[in-house]
């Protein structure tokens, strides 16, 4: 998605109405490029230069930006790919020395499955040199929202559709349109064998770099040499007002690149780029311009002696930070399948080890392509039409169908050889894909009648605290069986529940009424506005600055177009939910539920409120009904803390940001610690569905839903009589966790919390049979709480099994992972926020690591 308005500075929402917004074409041309420079004032010849613009040298990139979906669907995308690759190939027939740059495996592999010749060519030219393959990943994805794993995948098929096409990979990574970069992100392109990166968003407005070409670092060290691309990475007319504009920036180097060709709906490289193109280089004092490829620049940046490059850290941004909230189905299915299909892969990878499942690689690799292409910037941002999100809920649903096919049919394997032998029983099989002993919540709907009382056990007989509520249906004696499993590690437990022997209530360990919600660790407060009040027992304070301050439900005015272009946060409130109604839905034993209804203007809101005994959770259950437009609704968490820092989770690690109110964007966590009594106190907020944020002060908000219209830029003046098709109209559903914590998020295990709570809880129902498996096993453990796997996989190649995981907390570690599954240990050495990948033969040769393509590291 091209932005030729994106040369303006930040604005903050507060008051401002929807028509100030747009800019006129008037300023458009009149506004300065980066860095302060600007085209030849009137008069000057184009064939004259500033003085020492001989001395510098540019790398002249043609490359055909191509949105595989936008303002058109992924099928018109892959008639462009054809045709635009189609030229470029012509192009280096007629011009010898015309070199062509593009990324995103997907095109290549739409190419070869519709004109296995055209690869051939393409092959050849590669060799030669004239074809530059570069990003190395399946498409250009959004790089905030994808989770590491993700990430991972992208690297790992993308270079292995390269290095089956063309015998190479891309050395380059590459996201030139994407709206924002993860601060983690070089360890990640270092662990895929991609030394350099190219970005061109965030640009000079919206952060400001003290050079275009600088050492970007990881937290963990690792650093890739990285280049924003000045301008644009569009321009299909003549160039020389591009390569004035690049000629004029103050670089610590005297080689830079410029992009052209035309873009976004393809085209490449123009005949009026080549002309010009080759006017520049007959004109006297002109820069220096050769054909070139970023693989060739970077080359002769390393190669160069006695330049000192800036070094970066942390994330790239702030580039259209509306994205991170825009078209919130879109959001909750790429976390849902995300989580959904990493299970599927855990499961049937250590069946095919330990009870002869079968490993549907080839449906599993179908399911990530899936995810994958869902994942390109303008998909997963929400700034695609309205019908791209019918095919992507086709696209997430049919990955999701894979893993939980994937995830049932090897459980059943399991469970049909674990023995189950009394009729007068019930039997679940609860499985943990998790690589350390916990609790997890477990409802399934049993047939059952709630008056005949009942007993939960374990395999070893030991009860197991229960209760029963409705159903997701009405219809004959299915109740729901509510529970907290105890389960071994990376493994699984058979529970019984039969009628119970002996009768007589359960003396519940949890309150619920119409005032309060209450365990041995929190008492939760309903104030009639909505709100509601967190009184933390053991640390004998309120959570929130007033006592019902916390969980408003701010409406707020947002009168941006979809990306929100130039807009820094979100802060003029306008108004808020109230109150409708109140009821308490479960009273214990084991857990309560207090039921809050809201509304505002034409929406409403119900928030089912969570508490299970002895838990320092609070679990809201949301149903949002939006009809707005024009406004964005977040939910507030004033936490009572002074000298407050915020912490968001990242694709593999976190970052703390500044508390000023800016629109961040985050994973699935965000905490906010403070001081009190001079002691670390804080709250974290781990979701389902929502990745945009904001912490003003002590104010942690998380961005529930927008009211924009569906592509609609800040150049197209809004009608007030027009007729569109808006955001987020409807009901959508979210959960969230509530953790308040004393000391740090660290201490308080959020990571860990984080995996238990969005993973999925493979529930399977037993009938009755033998069996000789016992009835409950552990597989994989890790001996740290700072170090997660995030997978465990099939190998692309060979039999091994591969395991990933990474140091979740930002401090070294040494770790132990015990592989039950292979009867197997391995230890090593973490830096912070290091991953680790590992290959692990099922026959018994050495464990091996290797990087995010699963090859040997040394």
């Amino acid at each position: 998605m091209s932005d030729h308005l994106d040369r303006r500075g930040f604005i903050k929402l507060a008051g401002i109405g929807a028509a100030s917004m747009a800019l006129t074409e008037s300023e458009v041309l009149g506004a300065k490029t980066l860095n302060g420079s600007q085209a030849a004032p009137a008069g000057q010849s184009e064939e004259s230069w500033p003085p020492g613009a001989s001395q510098k040298r540019l790398d002249m990139i043609a490359y055909a930006h191509i949105d595989a979906v936008w303002l058109w669907p992924w099928t018109e995308a892959m008639s462009v790919v054809l045709s635009t690759f189609r030229s470029a190939l012509d192009r280096m027939k007629s011009n010898p020395d015309f070199v062509f740059t593009e990324s995103s495996a997907q095109f290549y592999k739409w190419v070869a499955d519709s004109d296995p010749e055209m690869i051939q060519e393409i092959k050849q030219r590669v060799e030669e040199g004239r074809w530059n393959l570069v990003g190395g990943w399946w498409v250009e994805p959004d790089v905030n929202m994808p989770n590491g794993e993700s990430l991972a995948r992208h690297g790992l098929l993308g270079q292995r559709v390269f290095r089956n096409l063309f015998g190479r990979q891309a050395k380059v990574g590459f996201n030139p349109d994407s709206f924002g970069h993860t601060g983690t992100l070089p360890q990640i392109l270092k662990l895929q064998e991609l030394e350099d990166y190219v970005f061109m968003r965030p640009m000079e407005h919206a952060m400001h770099l003290p050079s275009d070409v600088f050492w970007w670092e990881a937290p963990d060290g690792t650093r890739a040499l990285t280049y924003r691309i000045p301008i644009s990475y569009n321009d299909s007319g003549a160039l020389g007002v591009r390569v004035r504009e690049v000629t004029a920036l103050r670089e610590p180097v005297k080689e830079m690149m410029v992009f052209y060709g035309a873009g976004d709906h393809g085209g490449g490289a123009t005949d009026e780029n080549i002309r010009s193109i080759g006017k520049i280089m007959a004109t006297p004092g002109a820069p220096k311009l050769v054909y070139s490829t970023p693989e060739k620049y970077f080359a002769a940046i390393r190669a160069m002696k006695d330049v000192e490059l800036p070094v970066i850290r942390g994330s790239l941004e702030h580039h259209a930070v509306g994205c991170y909230t825009a078209v919130a189905q879109v959001k909750k299915d790429n976390r849902t399948t995300e989580m959904a299909v990493t299970t599927a892969e855990k499961l049937a990878s250590l069946g095919s080890v330990v009870w002869n499942a079968r490993y549907p690689s080839s449906e599993l690799q179908a399911a990530w392509e899936k995810v994958l292409f869902q994942q390109f910037h303008d998909s997963l941002a929400g700034s695609a039409r309205p019908e791209h999100y019918v095919t992507s809920r086709h696209a997430y649903g049919y990955a999701q169908e894979v893993a939980n096919q994937t995830i049932f049919l090897s459980l059943e394997k399991l469970a049909w050889q674990i023995p189950t032998e009394d009729p007068q029983s019930d039997y679940l099989v609860v499985f943990n894909p998790h690589a350390w002993n916990t609790e997890l919540g477990v409802e399934y709907d049993l047939n059952w009648r709630p008056e005949v009382p009942s007993e939960l056990t374990d395999e070893q007989g030991n009860r197991v605290a229960h209760q029963w509520g409705q159903g997701s249906t009405i219809t004959g004696d299915r109740h729901a069986l509510v529970f907290q499993a105890p389960l071994p590690a990376f493994g699984y437990r058979q529970f019984r529940i039969r009628k119970a022997s002996t009768e007589g209530a359960v003396p519940s360990a949890v309150k619920a009424s119409e005032e309060i919600l209450e365990n041995d660790h929190l008492r939760v407060t309903f104030s009639k506005e909505g709100t509601i009040g967190v009184f933390d027992k053991d640390a004998g304070q309120e959570l929130f600055e007033g006592p019902t301050a916390g969980a408003r439900a701010v409406v707020l005015n947002d009168p941006s177009d979809t990306w929100s272009h130039h807009v820094y946060s979100y802060t003029d409130d306008i108004g808020a939910f109230t109150r409708t109604d109140l009821r308490v839905l479960e009273g214990g034993p084991l857990r309560g539920c207090v039921q809050v209804r809201s509304h505002y203007g034409g929406s409403t809101l119900e928030t089912n409120w969570l508490l299970y005994a002895g838990s320092r959770t609070l679990e809201a259950r949301c149903t949002l009904d939006w009809h707005e437009h024009m406004k964005m609704l977040k939910l507030s968490f004033p936490v009572r803390v002074q000298e407050p820092r915020s912490t968001y989770e990242l694709a593999f690690g976190h970052i703390e940001l500044k508390t000023d109110g800016a629109e961040n964007p985050g994973q699935r966590w965000i905490d906010l610690t403070g001081k009190r009594a001079g002691r670390d106190y804080g709250l974290a907020v781990i979701n389902n569905a929502k990745y945009g944020y904001s912490v003003l002060n002590n104010d942690m908000r998380v961005s529930i839903a927008r009211g924009a219209v569906y592509a609609h830029d800040l150049g197209t003046k809004l009608k007030p009589d027009g007729t569109y098709i808006w955001q987020d109209q409807g009901i959508q559903t979210f959960r969230m966790w509530l953790v308040p914590h004393a000391g740090s998020w660290q201490a308080a295990g959020i990571p860990r919390l984080t995996e238990e709570y969005t993973a999925p809880v493979p529930v399977l129902y037993q009938g009755i049979h033998p069996g000789s498996k016992p009835q409950s096993g552990s597989f994989l453990s890790v001996d740290v709480k700072n170090v997660v796997v995030t997978a465990l996989k099939k190998a692309e190649e060979g039999d091994d099994l591969i395991l990933r995981c990474y140091e979740t907390d930002g401090r070294p570690t040494t770790a132990t992972l015990r592989l039950g599954f292979v009867n197997r240990e391995w230890t090593g050495k973490f830096r912070p926020l290091e991953i680790k990948t590992l290959s692990i033969p099922v026959s018994g040769e050495a464990i091996r690591e290797v990087n995010l393509l699963e090859k040997s590291v040394s």
